[in-house]
């Protein structure tokens, strides 16, 4: 800064002293104009200082999170109660609209009972069980007791003590209690798997119950939709009467989140060559004319959609990007100090200029930023 005004001072004694003091030479129009050229070209080092030493942007806005409030039920519910108005301003937790609860509480008792019905299911199996188990039992007692008939009718059939008939009918018995045994360790598989089905060691029959009425007390619970944190309500489409569908076609309201603001500006990607995180920055707001905020450069967003390509099987074609079309530009994230943030709105917009070092530059381009704040007293005009 100091070379280029020394370089202007020397090229302004130049002019003087060649042309006024000692006229050596003639000031006409042609030796005007070559002066006037080279005086300006002069001038511009100190355009591509605050360029590139401090960069401005006059496309600043304030951005803050917002969350879209869309009922979590599954079916259409009755709005019964809105409890705030618009941009009032809640606390975390607060509640802010209510549905109506009674499809919900019906649906949470029926669940409770399904519960308790798969409980006392769970007993039962396991009497059954039981059951199963003493009829193995008696199963292979009643084989036992026909296996030894079947030897011993065998026996007197073979020394002619008895009929052959005896013995083909208690081998037939045998038969019919060995198919009974089997058929009584079927049952006893069968009951051990249906009661030893489990998770966790929960029953499955109890376990999709307790999911059924989790889910419930879910539904329930989100009949009263609550502030998810500190912040106030804007574009308030409900009220009491108005059915909420299970078609999620768009929020009934949006929820402005008081915490995590900043600011975002856009600059020219050649200007962003000197600036990094945590350098100084002024912002003058069009909501405050005459006022300068300071804040400081949080995060540079070094990239942009033009660089994004979709997936497709249609080769890229590429043509030369029109005269008019404006050059892209990368975002950089602002944090403003003070600890009244709520002086910043969502959508506030105005200037932010970076100071990528203190020197004369900057003096220049402090001058500047605050002659356009105040120039918010008067422009736009709109008398």
């Amino acid at each position: 800064m100091a070379a280029a005004l020394l370089i202007c001072v020397f090229y302004a004694g130049l002019i003087w002293l060649v042309f006024f003091k000692f006229k050596w030479l003639k000031f006409s129009i042609p030796w005007a104009v070559i002066s006037f050229w080279v005086g300006l070209h002069l001038l511009l080092v100190f355009l591509v200082g605050m360029r590139f030493m401090t960069p401005s942007s006059s496309t600043a806005t304030i951005v803050q999170y917002t969350i879209q409030l869309v009922p979590r039920l599954p079916e259409p519910t009755l709005v019964t109660e809105v409890l705030v108005e618009q941009n009032q301003p809640v606390k975390k937790g607060e509640p802010l609209i209510r549905f109506d609860r009674r499809p919900y509480e019906y649906m949470v008792q029926q669940m409770r009972a399904l519960l308790a019905r798969a409980e006392q299911n769970v007993k039962i199996l396991e009497a059954d069980v039981q059951v199963a188990r003493q009829n193995v039992a008696k199963a292979k007692a009643q084989l036992e007791y026909d296996q030894y008939d079947q030897k011993l009718t065998a026996g007197l059939a073979g020394t002619g003590a008895g009929s052959v008939e005896e013995s083909q009918r208690a081998n037939a018995q045998a038969q019919v209690s060995l198919a009974t045994l089997m058929e009584a360790q079927a049952q006893l598989v069968s009951a051990e798997a249906k009661y030893n089905s489990q998770i966790d060691g929960v029953n499955t029959s109890v376990a999709e119950a307790q999911a059924k009425l989790d889910e419930a007390l879910y539904y329930l619970e989100n009949t009263t939709i609550v502030a998810p944190e500190d912040g106030r309500i804007m574009n308030l489409q409900v009220r009491p009467g108005m059915v909420a569908g299970i078609v999620r076609l768009g929020a009934i309201a949006s929820f402005i989140c008081d915490d995590d603001r900043y600011l975002m500006a856009t600059y020219f990607q050649e200007n962003l060559k000197y600036v990094k995180v945590g350098q100084e920055v002024e912002v003058a707001l069009d909501l405050y004319p005459g006022q300068i905020f300071p804040a400081k450069v949080a995060d540079i967003w070094k990239g942009s959609g033009t660089g994004q390509f979709l997936p497709s099987g249609n080769m890229e074609k590429f043509y030369p990007q029109p005269p008019e079309f404006p050059q892209g530009q990368f975002a950089v994230k602002i944090l403003l100090d003070g600890p009244d943030q709520s002086m910043f709105p969502i959508g506030g917009q105005g200037i932010a200029a970076i100071y990528t070092e203190e020197s004369s530059f900057a003096y220049l381009r402090r001058i500047a930023i605050r002659a356009r704040s105040w120039g918010n007293w008067l422009y736009p005009l709109d008398i």
